[in-house]
């Protein structure tokens, strides 16, 4: 979170979060319903405090665990993470120019060799390929782009473009900041020849590619230009407790109340299948149905406030 953001922020008492126990209780119920992967995310993960023993927990369930960071903390962590039981990592990084780095970031103190001192200790500590994620915005574009692609080949991680979107208010989002992924595509495909990739699964949300001479797998994730709401199966479940269906919603389902009334397993089960069931988000879709511009549809539709995503993560 930007200093901006967080210097008026009123923070929540430990009480008011899930403990582990909680966040452990309600992973079962979901993989019951057929979850098999959960990724920590934020904000910032590493922030919490003992977070190897939350990855243990999972890892005892038998569900694939994958964990999005700033990179900062991975020095201290990522060893005894590797240890808990955690399978990926996915690190932040939308420019290797220390002066743009600072104005996306707004945090004094760390930089881009933080960044990869963090993803160095992650390679040390046996996590490998790394996911860098890069949001691409238009004015800062050709310190992200090319140099990334330059950068990360030959490695054996995997750069992901991620489309500027209009996740809540913070973030200043503009349509004019919005690079399409097939723009981005154009550009890496004027320097190197590459080839497209087969998804993972119907529900991949990054179209992938690699260049040919095999030196670096990267994907776009265009829910601006390309929307893939109906093929989404993400569930994201908040610190306090609130079940989010979308990452533009507008409000969550609680379900701590429930957690701390002691509700049975069935009950618990009941009301997050319930929950997923009556799920009707398709803002993505919705924008680009309406959008003046079928190749970048980037009107923001009006909605209530929606959810921040330094709350919900990505």
């Amino acid at each position: 979170m930007p200093r901006s953001k967080y210097e008026s922020h009123r923070y929540l008492p430990k009480s008011s979060i899930l403990t582990f126990e909680e966040i452990e209780r309600t992973t079962r119920a979901l993989m019951e319903l057929g979850v098999g992967k959960v990724r920590l995310t934020g904000g910032e993960p590493l922030l919490r405090r003992d977070l190897p023993r939350l990855v243990e927990r999972l890892d005892a369930l038998g569900v694939e665990l994958a964990l999005t960071t700033n990179g900062t903390q991975l020095p201290a962590q990522a060893r005894a993470l590797r240890r808990a039981g955690l399978d990926r990592i996915t690190l932040s990084l939308d420019t290797l120019d220390d002066a743009a780095f600072q104005r996306l970031a707004d945090a004094p103190g760390y930089g881009v060799a933080d960044v990869l001192l963090g993803l160095r200790a992650a390679e040390d500590a046996g996590f490998g390929p790394v996911k860098i994620n890069c949001v691409v915005r238009r004015e800062l574009s050709h310190l992200q782009v090319e140099p990334l692609i330059e950068h990360f080949r030959g490695s054996g991680h995997i750069v992901r473009f991620i489309e500027f979107m209009d996740v809540g208010k913070s973030n200043d989002w503009n349509a004019s900041d919005v690079v399409g992924g097939p723009e981005i595509l154009d550009r890496i495909a004027r320097r190197y020849p590459l080839e497209a990739l087969e998804p993972v699964g119907k529900a991949e949300v990054a179209r992938r590619y690699r260049l040919v001479d095999g030196s670096l797998e990267f994907g776009l994730i265009t829910s601006i230009s390309g929307p893939f709401c109906g093929d989404c199966d993400r569930l994201r479940l908040s610190a306090d407790g609130q079940l989010f269906t979308c990452l533009f919603a507008t409000q969550g389902h609680d379900i701590k109340e429930l957690l701390r009334a002691d509700a049975t397993d069935s009950r618990l089960g009941e009301r997050l299948r319930t929950v997923w069931s009556e799920r009707q988000d398709q803002y993505s879709a919705l924008r680009s149905m309406q959008a003046p511009s079928p190749s970048v549809p980037v009107r923001r539709l009006p909605l209530a406030p929606r959810v921040e995503m330094s709350f919900i993560g990505g």
